[in-house]
């Protein structure tokens, strides 16, 4: 449940109602589906690049389509009706996810973190039935959508996750996790860290939620907590939740410690529903032994004292009718009621549950739902909470006839949602919520820092914006990671283009030099060859003879010397040897 709204007296919007950017590149986007019991709703958030600061969280926010209207589509009924069908799961959610991808940029799918979370409908399932639906989904839904999503993406919250993914949403619409400016109102705050110093930061607010059927309550408790027993502190764990909002485990800037709860059976109406069985069965047991039958004809109705004046109502149970008639004594209604609360000696809140200390000098609360529905709807006291005035109101419009009830009705004297019903049982419920704020949670009755809200900047706050600021908590430090490797980029660019600068000259140096050589080498070999050809050409031209020549040349004997034969023979002879003339 949940239902986060707020105050009658609106506040200025804080975001834009504007049509988000979808041709912005630098947007990212996130999607949640709400399962509920009765319904599934699906919805779109966008939040631009992180600031930088680590100790600040992503600016999420809810995507709003062409029409301005916030991106969210509902179908009916709750999945958890298709416990014995479960391969229809991802068939289901098809419509819901198309919605989504059709408002999500193509481009952007891949990277689009998609968390299908179940919620009250889904918990009453059997574990097994609520894994083969889970199974489908993890199986079938990565087959037509690009978004990222993994089996830990699609899972049953507990009421307890609820509760919390509900105080983050509402805080976070009010600025609470920002820094704390001079005029704001601060807290204390030790963490579970050892050796941990305290903190000071800006003050939460803790939420208060009655709807028809259940009553819930999340606050952050900042100081430590000292337990009576151990049996008090394991009782603690089931409603004590501590977590890190920051993007970095190693800073406990943003570590909050919650108390959450849920009190079935305690809502408005199912308190009214328990309130009747009791007098049926009072009413039965007494007549046995009485001869009055009280209750059980027209002309002998139950006094009712949290009906208004002289109002007429009927109860039906097994086959049993009750004629009630209103009384109007809002006191006695109080005394009535108060039973239904379940205390325990005043040691605990309603049902016996345990509760964490709330320190009521310094801290805030805002009730929704019933808190604002009984305040405003008839008694025009919504906002700003003061018991007297309340109890003055209450106790003035029990003892009303309901004749003038009703004709004020028809003359919009109450608000626009006050109807036939509201104004039946506004006697009972406003009794119900004063005693459940003052016996139950024990507000002291001088306490003024409780409002009493329907809307927040003029729009309602979902918990699944408390779900989706948790799940990409850490989504900051990777961006904070890449604007660091971009930072760094440029200096490394710039020292290692003059490194390379460096070494390419050297390169370009090295590849001169050696063509030189190379160059070099090539002369001297030509050079060289160049010589040899000269002393060589200067030989011939000393011997004055060709070459074939001296290859005629006949060998010379000492014989030869003595005779003083010429060396080159006779003509006749030289012609002789060329075969020009014969022999003889």
């Amino acid at each position: 449940m949940f239902l986060c709204l707020f105050s009658s007296r609106y506040l200025s919007s804080a975001e834009s109602m504007e049509a988000t950017d979808v041709l912005n590149p630098a947007l990212n986007y996130g999607i949640v589906v709400d399962c509920g019991s009765s319904g599934s709703r699906v919805f779109v958030y966008y939040w631009p690049p992180h600031n930088g600061n680590p100790h600040t969280l992503l600016d999420v926010r809810q995507m709003r389509g062409h029409d301005r209207m916030p991106v969210v589509k509902k179908i009916k009924p709750g999945i958890s009706t298709l416990a014995n069908t479960p391969t229809q799961a991802s068939d289901y959610l098809h419509p819901l996810l198309s919605f989504a991808a059709a408002h999500v940029p193509k481009t952007k799918h891949k990277e689009t973190p998609l968390y299908i979370l179940c919620t009250a409908g889904m918990r009453l399932l059997p574990e097994s039935q609520q894994a083969d639906i889970l199974e489908d989904l993890v199986t079938d839904v990565p087959l037509e959508f690009d978004f990222l999503f993994s089996r830990s993406h699609a899972e049953v919250i507990s009421g307890k996750q609820e509760g919390v993914y509900a105080w983050i949403g509402i805080n976070f619409v009010l600025g609470r996790f920002e820094h704390a400016d001079d005029e704001d109102a601060t807290v204390e705050v030790t963490t579970g860290s050892q050796n941990q110093q305290p903190i000071s930061r800006r003050r939460t607010v803790g939420i208060m939620d009655m709807g028809g059927a259940s009553l819930q309550i999340a606050y952050e408790v900042p100081s430590a907590i000292t337990f009576s027993s151990p049996q008090q502190e394991e009782a603690s764990k089931s409603v004590l939740a501590e977590f890190n909002l920051g993007c970095d485990v190693e800073h406990t800037q943003h570590v909050y410690r919650v108390y959450v709860t849920t009190f079935l059976g305690f809502g408005g109406n199912m308190a009214r529903q328990r309130y009747e069985d009791r007098l049926v069965n009072d009413t039965l047991a007494k007549n046995r032994f009485l001869t009055t039958q009280t209750g059980l004809s027209e002309d002998k109705p139950y006094l009712d004292p949290c009906l208004p004046v002289s109002l007429s109502e009927t109860v039906f149970r097994d086959n049993h009718t009750l004629y009630l008639r209103g009384q109007g004594d809002w006191p006695q209604c109080q005394e009535a009621v108060r039973p239904f609360l379940g205390l325990h000696n005043g040691t605990m809140s309603p049902g016996g549950v345990y509760q964490a200390p709330i320190n009521f000098s310094n801290s805030e609360f805002y009730g929704f739902s019933e808190f604002f529905y009984c305040t405003e709807d008839v008694l025009r006291l919504g906002g700003q909470y003061d018991s007297q005035k309340y109890s003055r109101a209450a106790m003035d419009y029990c003892a009303t006839k309901w004749p003038i009830l009703k004709q004020r009705l028809d003359n919009k004297l109450f608000s626009q949602q006050a109807d036939i019903s509201r104004l039946k049982y506004q006697c009972f419920k406003s009794a119900w919520m004063y005693e459940v704020l003052h016996s139950g949670f024990r507000f002291p009755t001088e306490y003024l820092s409780l409002k009493t809200a329907q809307l927040v900047y003029d729009k309602e706050v979902q918990w699944t914006l408390g779900a989706i600021l948790f799940k990409t908590r850490f989504l900051p430090l990777r961006d904070l990671q890449q604007e660091t490797l971009r930072q760094s980029h440029p200096s490394w660019l710039r020292s290692s283009f003059v490194y390379n600068h460096h070494l390419f000259s050297l390169c370009i140096l090295v590849v001169v030099l050696a063509i030189l050589l190379y160059i070099l080498r090539l002369r001297r070999i030509h050079q060289r060859e160049q010589r040899q050809a000269e002393a060589l050409n200067l030989l011939w031209a000393e011997e004055g003879e060709a070459p074939d020549c001296l290859t005629l040349q006949a060998p010379v004997s000492l014989h030869d010397h003595d005779t003083k034969t010429p060396q080159n023979g006779s003509t006749e002879d030289r012609k002789r040897k060329a075969g020009k003339l014969p022999n003889s």
